[in-house]
């Protein structure tokens, strides 16, 4: 009887957006070839017929790509069409085989080859790579949605910069620097010298038309005063510098459309996954889909544990004879514990000014593990951990999440007035 893993002739690959370098082993960690080819589809049929000479009697061929999403995509898309066995490997795999093996150098045939070995010796725990494209396709919209929110980010503390150098009061005029109203106005004025000899009415008449008739007179009375009690000099170079606010301007405005577009299409994208997500306060459509392409097809999750120890919250053990150690997991998906972190915060700590508790029955159950003796840390940890809990079950069956009624906590609530009791007869006060 032989043994399962000399079925196989085993090739890694090593994918670039130019070419792809495959290395073919035996179940002996034997090279027994190497084939690169270029990264067009039209090759494909090609390779494998090329690859039949380098394939073992008996066996069948298990492809490990270390890129299964990018450059690597179409390839295992042909592959998959062809009914053959392909493996993801995790690219820090092949990092740690190089460096088992003690290699300095680097090259497409050495991560290939250490692919190749990675996909031998992790045969039965590395996951197939089926591709799905829908989830594919969320995870793109996600990413660039999370670019443009960093980029905006970037441009808005610019423009704060820019800002408070030309209009040293302006926290005063707008309640948020990219608010349409506030774009428009630095846009024209971007400094007092462009609102010289500015009358109330012009401003009025921008004010108006920006906000659409929310801001009138008195709105442009109060920047005109203020800008003037400012009492301004005009700085060298002035023009230049306006420009450069008008500029950043124009950059934030377009890409606050691009924004808009993006969250337009994640909201319509995720009629595609039948699953109820936002049905659960405090996640609205945007956490719900970063979850959906962090995750991506919950069934390749066996439980809530493969799912907990994939987003890093699980904790690690470091045991040694009577000791035993559990230590916080610094590895793991870090955007996917990033997400349940902030939900792990939004649905047990009273927002701002409102005080309420989006989710009562996590809030105590916060609260019982601090009364256990448990950091504030560390609590908020068994949060994330029961979220993971929810959050699985929730895709796992398409299910709704039942909200318990958010409450007010008793130190936050309003005091009720008294009810004064007074005598029909006498008129005096009895309580």
């Amino acid at each position: 009887m032989i043994h399962p893993k000399m079925k196989f002739t085993y090739v890694g690959f090593d994918s670039h957006k130019d070419s792809h370098t495959a290395v073919f082993l035996n179940c002996f960690y034997e090279k027994l070839g190497e084939i690169t080819i270029g990264n067009a589809p039209s090759g494909f049929e090609n390779f494998l017929k090329e690859a039949e000479k380098y394939r073992l009697k008996k066996t069948k061929f298990a492809f490990g790509f270390e890129d299964c999403s990018s450059f690597g995509r179409q390839f295992v898309r042909f592959l998959n069409s062809k009914n053959q066995l392909v493996k993801h490997v995790n690219p820090s795999l092949v990092a740690s085989e190089r460096k088992i093996r003690n290699i300095l150098e680097k090259s497409d045939s050495i991560d290939a080859e250490c692919a190749a070995r990675v996909l031998l010796s992790q045969f039965d725990k590395l996951p197939d790579a089926i591709l799905q494209d829908k989830y594919w396709v969320l995870s793109n919209l996600v990413t660039r949605r999370s670019s443009l929110v960093k980029v905006n980010t970037m441009l808005k503390n610019q423009l704060h910069s820019l800002i408070l150098d030309n209009y040293p009061s302006y926290p005063q005029f707008f309640c948020k620097i990219d608010n349409k109203t506030a774009l428009a106005f630095y846009e024209k004025y971007p400094s007092p010298l462009a609102l010289k000899d500015v009358t109330d009415s012009e401003l009025t008449a921008l004010l108006k038309t920006a906000s659409r008739g929310m801001l009138k007179k008195n709105k442009a009375i109060q920047i005109l005063n203020t800008v003037k009690s400012d009492d301004l000099k005009e700085a060298q170079f002035q023009q230049t510098r306006d420009l450069v606010v008008q500029s950043v301007i124009r950059q934030l405005k377009s890409n606050l459309v691009e924004l808009s577009l993006i969250e337009d299409e994640i909201l319509k994208f995720l009629d595609n996954f039948d699953y109820k997500l936002t049905s659960m306060n405090g996640i609205d459509f945007i956490t719900a889909s970063e979850l959906i392409a962090e995750i991506g097809d919950i069934t390749r999750f066996k439980t809530s544990a493969h799912l907990a120890r994939y987003a890093g919250i699980a904790p690690v053990t470091f045991s040694s004879g009577m000791t035993k150690l559990q230590y916080a997991n610094q590895r793991g998906n870090r955007s996917l514990n990033k997400i349940f972190f902030r939900l792990a915060i939004s649905t047990t700590v009273s927002p701002r000014g409102k005080g309420t508790i989006l989710n009562p029955y996590l809030y105590d159950y916060y609260n019982r593990k601090i009364s256990e003796g448990k950091t504030k840390k560390q609590a908020l940890k068994c949060v994330e951990r029961r979220l993971v809990n929810i959050i699985f079950k929730m895709m796992k069956h398409k299910t709704e999440y039942q909200n318990p009624p958010p409450y007010v906590p008793e130190e936050e609530k309003p005091k009720e007035a008294q009810t004064q009791v007074f005598d029909e007869e006498t008129g005096e006060l009895l309580s």
